[in-house]
């Protein structure tokens, strides 16, 4: 949704999400390699599959950035450089 909300039970939120700010280089790889599967977000379980994203470390860098420091995120900066090394499974 355009608040980051997402749509509860189908898709999990950006906005304030304990799964995806709990761990940034998880959060690249999924972005980067897809996931599918039960995954719990702030207390609900949702069960879907993510495509992954075929672009830059300075995108995947700017991308990160956007969602962790909007939708009331504040998870400071990632790297280019810390993009590359989480590229690395």
């Amino acid at each position: 949704m355009d608040q980051g909300e997402g749509l509860e039970g189908i898709f999990p939120p950006l906005a304030n999400s304990d799964y995806l700010l709990a761990n940034k280089k998880r959060a690249i790889q999924q972005t980067f390699y897809g996931i599918s599967g039960e995954m719990t977000v702030n207390g609900k379980v949702y069960n879907g599959e993510m495509n992954g994203f075929d672009i830059t470390d300075e995108e995947m860098s700017d991308l990160m950035n956007y969602i962790y420091n909007s939708f009331g995120n504040h998870a400071g900066a990632i790297t280019p450089d810390e993009v590359k090394a989480a590229r690395k499974k």
